[in-house]
């Protein structure tokens, strides 16, 4: 099968601005801590290799075990509640001979070849009544698992790229439709009973952070405001060019310890300060190029399951981004999701080139390729 492939199908116009992305973050990781630096290096060094292996193996053979995936997804999530390491009162992470890694970041990349799997199988059936609750009713155990953790953020996450992937599917408009009569006013009630009652609905952290979003004044959750303040302040100093990648300046936002997790959730708030408005709008601009390329890796797939892989990465890395960059600059309320390629945190970062390996793949069985389902080889079309 890989003498079938040439390099010049290869999307190195993919591969480039992922490099460059990841890059950038290993430097300003670098900058957030030091001592991370050399990590988030091997990370990408380790997660280049992985995604060019992922992109020699056919995802229609990975995507016949799609169950076994679906299972595997299962256990390791019971598995963070049962035995997982807890911090800050949350337990989304196994460790395995010393090393931690978090599933509910596998989560995304499995389900979404799962699903790939699902809906191509049921590509002629997929506005039927049936198929539409079987596929809820399939979602809906991993979004638990990982609520309980609890891990509310990927839980919207998740429900968010499956409803992407059911809409890259072929759900009908009028089915979009009927689930947003649905779903909006079941998120202002959530809201409401969030904001305006004491119910324990979620976690105290949780609805402080909601309450301080929504919240005019206050000195009650003025605490908890304070990080996505001095991002802001942060982002905003850095004006046209910024201060200069590891600026000894005290009033810096790493150096003054102004804002937690810089190395992660805030990332963004040290590419404004120290690479400026140009940074920014140059990181904006990459993971732009990246969704872009893997929708147009969608488009040419040689079939829906290839096409939901790519368009499911793209939603993905859309969605991560969107979040991230929103709770950096204040529009969001504040939780703690990476920036793709550019925070800190391995897991986030095999995944993600994991997936890319896998779109990669799908670009090299586009139109030039064509599968014999009965002998199991791939040919060129010609």
């Amino acid at each position: 099968m890989l003498s079938q492939y040439k390099l010049k199908d290869y999307n190195f116009r993919l591969v480039i601005p992922v490099v460059i992305l990841s890059i950038l973050g290993i430097f300003l990781v670098g900058s957030a801590d030091a001592s991370l630096q050399s990590r988030q290096m091997y990370g990408v060094i380790a997660g280049l290799a992985l995604m060019v292996v992922i992109s020699l193996v056919d995802y229609s053979w990975i995507l016949n075990f799609g169950w076994i995936l679906y299972g595997l997804n299962i256990v390791l999530l019971v598995l963070v509640l049962a035995v997982g390491v807890s911090r800050k009162g949350a337990s989304r992470w196994i460790s395995i001979g010393g090393l931690q890694f978090q599933p509910t970041e596998l989560a995304k990349i499995l389900l979404i070849l799962f699903f790939a799997m699902y809906f191509m199988k049921h590509e002629n059936t997929i506005n039927t009544r049936q198929t539409i609750l079987k596929s809820i009713g399939l979602v809906i155990p991993p979004l638990v698992l990982i609520l309980a953790q609890p891990d509310l953020k990927n839980t919207i996450t998740i429900a968010v790229l499956f409803l992407f992937l059911f809409y890259a599917a072929g759900l009908s408009y009028k089915k979009i439709g009927m689930f947003f009569l649905i779903v909006i006013p079941l998120a202002v009630l959530f809201l409401l009973l969030v904001t305006k009652t004491n119910l324990p609905i979620i976690k105290d952290y949780q609805r402080n952070r909601i309450m301080t979003f929504f919240s005019n004044d206050s000195e009650e959750y003025s605490e908890s405001a304070i990080q996505q303040e001095n991002s802001i302040m942060a982002i905003g100093s850095g004006q046209i060019t910024g201060k200069g990648l590891n600026n000894n300046k005290v009033s810096s936002s790493n150096r003054g310890n102004f804002v937690a997790e810089l190395q992660n959730d805030f990332i963004f708030a040290v590419a404004g300060e120290e690479l400026g408005f140009v940074g920014c709008v140059l990181i904006i601009l990459l993971l732009f190029l990246i969704v872009a390329e893997c929708l147009r890796m969608g488009r040419r797939a040689k079939d829906l399951s290839g096409t939901l892989i790519c368009d499911g990465i793209a939603a993905l890395i859309s969605i991560q981004s969107f979040i991230n960059i929103c709770v950096a600059t204040g529009l969001f309320p504040n939780t703690g999701t990476p920036l793709p390629f550019v925070s800190y945190g391995l897991t986030s970062l095999f995944c993600l080139y994991a997936g890319i390996g896998f779109v990669l793949n799908a670009g090299l069985q586009n139109r030039n390729y064509y599968s014999f389902e009965e002998s199991g080889r791939y040919a060129h079309n010609f």
